[in-house]
């Protein structure tokens, strides 16, 4: 973990989000923003083109106010045409999103031109540590913007993680697990049960597992939160839309509806399920730092390139894995990707549960070695300082 680095005036920081992903890109922005906050005492302007979008994940969000606060965050809304602004002393674009060209010549009229950082996705391909913080030399104007990657080894960025985040999951004791259920309005976890929370794409194969879950030998209870699943499971069933607290059965497979939820709440879903279902990337980290077996939904890019992050990374985070338990990981991430068959997926990756939560616990040790991501770019925004 980083320290909190002296400087005689406080850093402002921009960080522009264009939202894709209606909750990824912009869940990993507010987790960074609100860590530069409280964690490095940094001034933060968050740029956000939707704010309705953004206010699923952030409920206290005003989506008609065009400037406004939160969590010591101040949030703009990117509308266009663009205002003409001060750039603040380093700025993000998170995502390859382009800043707007008024800032860009703002940023290079300045006696000291700003930290201008690429925010690149997340990917365990190997050209990433060669490409980590190389610089792009702008073709008309003396500004250098500075490519800086996420990722799971020393020489990446590495992943977002709060100072406190660990040790409040070491804490959450069966107490809070029950509180935590409370709040949801569903009961605790019952004995022999295997809990699951379920946050995919459109395009995943959900009718399949459905059907796996309801054969299964050992009871399923899914949780799944409002959202575009919400119409997959609902048809599988051949009912009406189902609405929060509503629970359906089949077999051994039941399902309990529950809010969306905002990121504190959606963590602590995450630490207390027996597997944890996510996709893109902000759930997928925060699925790691969970410590709990996990499947990931990568989201779907042209040309199936996203095959290719996708096996880039489970070579990584399977490479010290026993035969059995990679084999069971891989063909169910394989299958939840489009790839491979359910038949006897399931069941092999249930009979790993207990190693793969003893190897979650690693694996976060080894991921806690490379520093995290916040940490990381601080530390090379005050890099002249040091």
């Amino acid at each position: 973990m980083g320290v909190l680095l002296s400087c005689s005036m406080k850093q402002r920081w921009d960080i522009f989000c264009a939202i894709v992903d209606n909750f990824g890109d912009a869940g990993f922005c507010w987790r960074l923003a609100r860590q530069l906050v409280h964690e490095y005492g940094l001034e933060v302007r968050l740029w956000v083109d939707d704010l309705a979008s953004f206010a699923r994940i952030a409920p206290d969000i005003a989506s008609d106010l065009e400037q406004q606060w939160l969590q010591g965050v101040e949030i703009c809304y990117w509308r266009q045409p663009f205002a003409k602004i001060k750039p603040a002393d380093v700025v993000i674009e998170a995502f390859a999103c382009e800043l707007p060209n008024i800032y860009i010549i703002a940023m290079a009229a300045l006696p000291r031109p700003p930290i201008w950082l690429n925010l690149e996705y997340l990917s365990a391909e190997n050209w990433v540590i060669g490409s980590h913080c190389l610089p792009s030399f702008h073709p008309r104007l003396p500004l250098i913007k500075y490519f800086f990657f996420p990722g799971f080894l020393p020489g990446t960025g590495g992943l977002l993680l709060e100072k406190h985040l660990l040790s409040a999951r070491s804490t959450f004791n069966n107490a809070a697990q029950v509180a935590f259920w409370q709040r949801q309005g569903m009961q605790p976890h019952r004995m022999g049960e295997l809990r699951i929370s379920l946050f995919c794409y459109d395009g995943a194969p959900i009718h399949e597992l459905l059907s796996a879950w309801v054969v299964s030998d050992v009871p399923v209870c899914v949780l799944v939160p409002q959202g575009s699943v919400v119409n997959a499971v609902r048809v599988f069933f051949g009912v009406g839309l189902p609405k929060v607290g509503e629970i359906l059965r089949s077999g051994q497979l039941k399902v309990c509806f529950i809010p969306f939820l905002e990121q504190n709440d959606y963590d602590q879903l995450l630490w207390t399920c027996d597997v944890n279902f996510v996709r893109g990337e902000d759930s997928f980290v925060r699925a790691q730092w969970a410590a709990r077996p996990f499947v990931w939904n990568i989201y779907p890019q042209a040309e199936r390139t996203h095959r290719i992050k996708l096996d880039a990374f489970l070579n990584l985070y399977t490479a010290s894995m026993s035969p059995d338990m990679s084999t069971a990981v891989c063909s169910l991430w394989n299958f939840w990707n489009g790839s491979g068959q359910i038949k006897n997926t399931w069941p092999a990756f249930v009979s790993q549960l207990t190693v793969l939560t003893q190897y979650g616990e690693k694996w976060v040790r080894q991921l806690c070695a490379i520093g995290d991501l916040a940490s990381n770019l601080v530390q090379f925004s005050r890099r002249d300082q040091i």
